[in-house]
């Protein structure tokens, strides 16, 4: 019986990555198959997995129009890639001898924070009609924050650890997936923090 039910596993993990059903024969000496209805295959085996609740993911990302405002939660958890540097103002000067080598490092400051945010968009069904399987409730979601043309308040706790609240987003691309019922996308990002341009004059 535990041979059937790791062939059962088997089957149903084949399934989930849009391959026909492969009806699984047991083995030699098992005399007790339990009995299974059509339609209870059906409504299991073409079900794609729910979206993860963020408490269930370890590092969950929400997009929010305004600083404390309705956040929305990617459905299932994305791959986060965050690099940064420094500007730095190099000045050539003549120097003399062998122990002076290179530039002078006048003055530096901090780069924006470049996020790549990648991930995949699921429907809930595997099989089927585009109107059934492809995720585009959760893909328009997600472009309506895309279009905005102003900042976009985050949470996350990798990016909090960098004191990224807000990101703006520079370019992003929904690349062609395989399986009915999925959507990749990859989004780039730089980090933006507040600013005042107006300074206060002392009195």
């Amino acid at each position: 019986m535990d041979s059937i039910g790791r062939f059962s596993t088997l089957q149903n993990e084949l399934a989930k990555r849009v391959l026909p059903p492969i009806p699984f024969l047991p083995l030699r000496g098992v005399t007790t198959v339990p009995e299974v209805k059509v339609e209870a295959l059906e409504s299991t085996n073409w079900q794609a997995d729910f979206p993860t609740d963020s408490t269930q993911q370890y590092f969950p990302l929400s997009f929010s129009f305004f600083e404390k405002g309705y956040q929305w939660v990617f459905p299932y958890e994305p791959m986060i890639t965050i690099g940064g540097g420094n500007n730095i103002v190099e000045t050539n000067v003549a120097k003399q001898g062998d122990k002076y080598k290179g530039t002078i490092k006048e003055r530096w400051s901090q780069k924006d924070f470049d996020v790549t945010i990648t991930g995949v968009l699921i429907g809930t069904m595997l099989q089927g009609t585009p109107e059934d399987c492809y995720p585009k409730a959760q893909l328009q979601q997600l472009f309506d924050f895309l279009i905005q043309s102003k900042v976009i308040y985050v949470n996350n706790h990798a990016l909090e650890a960098f004191g990224i609240n807000m990101l703006v987003v520079y370019d992003y691309s929904f690349p062609f997936t395989k399986g009915e019922n999925v959507q990749a996308y990859e989004l780039k990002c730089k980090s933006d923090y507040p600013f005042d341009l107006l300074l206060k004059q002392k009195k």
